[in-house]
């Protein structure tokens, strides 16, 4: 499921407003084993972009590139791209894991999205979704059948967690109480509200695994491409965790805009114990998680508390992190890693001043500065047009190779 969201709050009605979602339909046929890139679609990219524009202004060095773009860069065994040279232990462990840890990783997840499916199918027989605004879901129903895929969901989440390979997840809070070090801001804002509910989940934005940490921890609902509720499986799944569809196809003037969809959602859920949970990126797109980039104001136009949590992924051999490695190329070595690292921090709910209710990006920058503080992340201010950039100056480098 793609995760990365948008800024909801520019052009909310408009039926042409595309998604800030990543684009990750670039192909990578280079092999895992190898850095050296001999394919026919590596050369054409490199004649088709890097040469044609060498011809004006020469290719940056890699080290310009990474100096540049550092909230992108891998710093793991496997190097740029996940195209670096290996030492031969680590292409033996690779070797290994490949034909033994991945296969059994790939059917023990197989079984488990198999398995979510079919109970998702037994607790939707004979109810109709809720339809509303174009979107599609069945996380409000209620009494068993919600339970049942509520629990369902968070403990096969954490099942297919371990299955690849986070076999323990360090999880902290922090208690303002007792740490007099935490949160300044919190001071400042409207203590009276100390009892209710978020409206939405903020989390930093590092890999795959984040969405399925999220459902293991409070299964919300996710922002998600209109093509997703369509899939295969996955689809019912979606509407079961009352994922928010992009439509890009809707070109009618009476359907909502995702942002006024979202907000809506985000303030049922403040309001209403019983409602889904709202989950939401706000970076916009994954880093190597050492930074936080600039945060999207379309999580904080509701004027709701939110909840920020902060993931890490500490590593040895390979990173986690979904940064400027392929997506097939990220799940394989993902999945022939034999331990998988993941620390969570959850902070308290932050409850903005009248300031930041009347200032969204105020209350965006505040929330991502007690992140970046908490979390002892690097604020960067790139994001994901510079994250495109990097991606195709870099792979247009080690195609040259």
């Amino acid at each position: 499921m793609d995760s990365e969201l948008q800024d909801l709050s520019s052009k909310p009605q408009s039926p042409t407003s595309q998604p800030n979602l990543e684009d990750v339909s670039e192909k990578d046929d280079s092999p895992l084993l190898s850095s050296t890139t001999t394919t026919s679609t590596c050369t054409s990219r490199t004649t088709t972009g890097a040469d044609k524009s060498s011809s004006s202004t020469p290719l940056p060095s890699i080290e310009e590139l990474e100096k540049k773009y550092a909230a992108f860069v891998r710093h793991d065994v496997y190097g740029a791209m996940g195209r670096g040279e290996l030492p031969w232990t680590e292409k033996f462990l690779l070797g290994i894991a490949l034909i033994t840890l991945l296969p059994i990783r790939v059917v023990l997840a197989t079984t488990v999205v198999v398995l979510y499916y079919l109970i998702c199918r037994v607790c939707t027989l004979f109810m109709a979704p809720n339809r509303e605004d174009g979107q599609e879901d069945y996380a409000h129903m209620g009494g068993w059948r919600r339970t049942v895929l509520f629990w369902s969901g968070r403990v096969l989440s954490r099942i297919m967690l371990f299955a690849f390979g986070f076999y323990w997840i360090h999880e902290s809070s922090r208690n303002p109480e007792i740490d007099g070090s935490f949160n300044n801001e919190a001071d400042s804002n409207d203590q009276s509200e100390e009892n209710e509910r978020p409206g939405v989940i903020i989390s930093n934005h590092v890999s795959h695994m984040d969405i399925l940490y999220h459902m293991s921890s409070s299964f919300p609902s996710f922002v998600a491409k209109r093509s997703v509720g369509k899939l295969p499986l996955v689809g019912l799944i979606s509407k079961c965790l009352g994922c928010v569809y992009v439509q890009r196809e809707s070109k009618s003037s009476d359907t909502k805009g995702v942002s006024a969809v979202v907000n809506e959602r985000i303030q049922e859920a403040h309001r209403d114990k019983s409602a889904p949970m709202m989950m939401l990126f706000p970076e916009g797109t994954t880093t190597n998680g050492d930074y936080i980039l600039p945060f999207k104001t379309g999580a904080f136009l509701a004027k709701a508390p939110v909840l920020p949590v902060i993931l890490r992924y500490p590593y040895e051999r390979f990173s986690p992190a979904w940064d400027s490695i392929t997506g097939v190329r990220h799940v394989i070595l993902l999945l022939c890693q034999f331990v998988n690292n993941m620390t969570v921090t959850r902070l308290p709910i932050y409850y903005p001043s009248q300031e930041e209710k009347d200032n969204p990006k105020l209350y965006a920058e505040n929330v991502r500065r007690l992140m970046a503080r908490e979390g002892n992340l690097i604020k960067s201010d790139i994001g994901l047009a510079e994250k495109r950039v990097y991606h195709a100056a870099l792979n247009g480098l080690l195609c040259q190779r």
